[in-house]
């Protein structure tokens, strides 16, 4: 599985790359990467790992479509920070996400790190709905699922995969100051409400 594995980092590392410069060819590479991914998380008995891959094929061809509308209809989205008001919503399905994704892989799998698999899905699950959104905050959440998840695959021995999520967890801080800038570089930046300056 080594050399899969390695094929999934390489393809991973150009997939941040192109994240990071928020470049809509990161999509076309985001439905690549789930198809590697689905094959080692499943060899690995990370079920949730990989059943949170399928989600990132899909998600993919979602935010391909939302990235690349046409500008004349408005609806290509610019980088902002999260509406206020989707706080709690968000808060509430991650819980809720979280906690059906920990009681299924309790009581039907074999899973060795349910919470911690649990915990990872669920918070993937909204960094990626808030990424095909760009909403700058999406990247907050991609530090919690790296770090977590690069001691989950230190401890499962997925050593190159785990340096991959080492080199996520540190560009996901970088990530969210690019963005930043990138925002403030906007010629017609969104209006909406955002979350007070503690996110700012």
């Amino acid at each position: 599985m080594q050399t899969i594995e390695i094929i999934g980092v390489v393809i991973g590392l150009i997939y941040l790359y192109l994240e990071y410069t928020a470049n809509k060819w990161l999509w076309p590479v985001g439905v690549l990467m789930p198809v590697v991914y689905v094959w080692i998380f499943f060899q690995s008995k990370f079920y949730a790992d990989m059943g949170i891959n399928i989600y990132y094929f899909f998600a993919s061809i979602y935010g391909w479509i939302r990235w690349t509308r046409n500008k004349i209809n408005k609806n290509q989205p610019e980088i902002s920070h999260t509406p206020a008001r989707y706080i709690v919503p968000l808060s509430v399905i991650g819980i809720v996400i979280f906690g059906l994704i920990a009681f299924v892989l309790i009581r039907f799998t074999d899973s060795p790190v349910p919470y911690g698999d649990s915990f990872t899905t669920a918070v993937s699950i909204l960094g990626m709905w808030m990424l095909a959104q760009k909403y700058v905050e999406q990247w907050w959440l991609w530090f919690a699922v790296n770090v977590v998840s690069c001691a989950l695959y230190v401890w499962k021995g997925l050593y190159p995969t785990a340096g991959l999520f080492a080199v996520y967890s540190m560009i996901s801080v970088f990530g969210y100051f690019k963005w930043k800038r990138m925002m403030t570089t906007q010629s017609e930046p969104r209006t909406e409400t955002s979350i007070n300056d503690g996110f700012r």
